[in-house]
């Protein structure tokens, strides 16, 4: 009886590995897509929604690139001397952007 329970247990264990799916990465954007988020420029620690900045101006370009910001104190910080966070999380400035 003990056997049996063991080996059920076992079997168990086994089928339930089994079936569970690995997690699947993110998914990347494609070549030449803006990325879904990045890290603000000043304040590396936070993410920014790239959508949701674009859509409250909450970015600036400089040199051909767009930087995000989380809150409205980081673009004025950013623009105090921009060189300082040009390796910042950015993506590169849209053909549309005027």
């Amino acid at each position: 009886m003990t056997k049996t329970i063991l080996l059920s247990g076992a079997v168990l264990a086994f089928a339930t590995s089994a079936f569970a799916a690995a997690p699947k990465p993110a998914a990347k954007p494609a070549k030449g897509a803006a990325p879904a988020e990045v890290h603000c420029a000043v304040m590396t620690s936070h993410k920014v929604n790239v959508k949701e900045a674009t859509a409250k101006k909450a970015y600036t370009d400089y040199k051909g690139n767009r930087y995000f910001f989380c809150c409205a104190g980081c673009e004025p910080e950013f623009k105090k001397d921009p060189a300082k966070f040009a390796k910042s999380d950015h993506i590169p400035t849209p053909k549309d952007a005027k």
